[in-house]
């Protein structure tokens, strides 16, 4: 393979590297692969990455070898991929902000096979319009964690909130609640957490909120945390290091019981695309706190 080759306008160097190496989960997967994986999920992709700090997960020397979170815009990034200032406790920090194909594939080429994204938006990055229940098993077992992850969505619809759910291409589950922008990070996780604890309570044996993994058992964790000022989160269509290349893939909420959390990969996602399109082209709209709030007091209490 040639030393470089261009993918959407972006000079991919060492496109032959091997990111992920080959395994029973699929045949290896190099640097050009992923850019063009990136390429082609795009249109998909790009809506749920719009405005949003990133952070990106790199493996200069693929997933066999270390990896590093950067969250500072390194000083060689192009001027082509948008940048934006937030506020860190080290003061005042520019992070990228992927808008457009060209900064996705570049992020690519700098082996940054994860980007994870803000759960606000660089307009108002104090106010998320997304809420994440992120379900995460403790031990194998997809009927545990596929049960926590129905009844969320059950307790949502209970709240009146409409929510949606994708594979995280690891182990678990996402569900994500689309929100108007009206209430601080803090009033959006106190709300997530009184609903994983009125989960809890509903069944102990199966949920948790405990985060040491060695106190939680067999049970299943409800995290809330991702749901703090400058916490991240895989969106859609993200690629997870892990063998395979298994990507976070959006499912109906029929679909939980069928499509497995590392199912689908940079190889088989363009089939499923072209079959059923895509699951989240119509997320549910934003929505409002303030009765799903009174509705949880009154079930708290």
């Amino acid at each position: 393979m040639s030393e470089h080759a261009e993918v959407a306008g972006v000079e991919i160097s060492k496109p032959g590297k091997e990111l992920f190496p080959e395994s029973d989960a699929g045949p290896a997967v190099t640097k050009l692969d992923l850019a063009r994986y990136y390429e082609t999920v795009s249109d998909v992709m790009l809506p749920h990455l719009h405005d949003r700090p990133v952070n990106m997960q790199r493996f200069p020397d693929g997933i066999a070898s270390s990896s590093f979170y950067e969250k500072k815009v390194p000083a060689h990034f192009p001027d082509f991929v948008r940048t934006v200032e937030v506020h860190t406790s080290d003061g005042p920090q520019r992070q990228v902000v992927v808008d457009d194909v060209r900064s996705l594939v570049y992020l690519a080429q700098q082996a940054c096979i994860t980007p994870h994204t803000w759960l606000s938006r660089a307009d108002d990055l104090e106010r998320p319009d997304q809420l994440v229940f992120d379900l995460d098993p403790s031990v194998p077992g997809l009927p545990a964690v596929r049960r926590a992850t129905r009844m969320v969505g059950e307790l949502l619809d209970e709240l009146g909130l409409a929510s949606a759910v994708k594979t995280t291409g690891s182990r678990g589950y996402h569900v994500l609640v689309p929100l108007r922008r009206e209430v601080d990070f803090d009033g959006v996780r106190e709300l997530a957490r009184d609903a994983a604890r009125i989960l809890v309570d509903r069944a102990p044996d199966l949920l948790t909120l405990e985060a040491r993994k060695n106190k939680r058992g067999d049970r299943v964790l409800v995290d809330v945390q991702r749901n703090g000022y400058g916490q991240t989160a895989v969106p859609a269509y993200a690629v997870r290091a892990r063998p395979g290349a298994p990507v976070s893939t959006p499912i109906t909420w029929e679909e939980l019981s069928r499509v497995e959390p590392d199912q689908h990969t940079i190889r088989t996602i363009g089939r499923r695309l072209s079959r059923g399109g895509d699951r989240w082209a119509e997320l549910p709209h934003a929505q409002s706190l303030d009765r799903p709030r009174e509705k949880l007091r009154r079930l708290s209490g």
